[in-house]
């Protein structure tokens, strides 16, 4: 999911989004009006989510893409709280894949 919708902001292969609420539209095109960020977002995700595919850095993968699934889903809860699903989904495995890695990432927390 990372890697798609990372190249997606790169490509634009999936073509426009849907419209969105206007304070979500007033963000995204604050961080498209920055220049650095949405390229900055995607491609931590794209990096993230191929350390993740590639099993030997499953873990660091986790680590590069924590802030962002957080900020996915805490922008989705204020300001897009419509149709959730997705974003929890991968809260959820996000935080189940961290809970079976747990000793690589007790000493962080140590």
């Amino acid at each position: 999911m990372y890697v798609v919708f990372g190249l997606n902001g790169f490509l634009n292969f999936m073509g426009e989004p849907p419209p969105m609420p206007e304070k979500a539209g007033i963000l995204m095109g604050a961080f498209m009006a920055v220049g650095y960020m949405l390229p900055l977002i995607k491609g931590t995700e794209v990096l993230g989510g191929l350390l993740l595919l590639s099993g030997r850095f499953a873990a660091l993968g986790l680590v590069i893409l924590a802030p962002i699934t957080l900020n996915i889903v805490l922008f989705h809860a204020v300001l897009a709280p419509e149709n959730m699903y997705l974003q929890i989904g991968m809260l959820v495995a996000h935080v189940f894949l961290m809970w079976r890695r747990w000793p690589i990432y007790r000493p962080m927390f140590s």
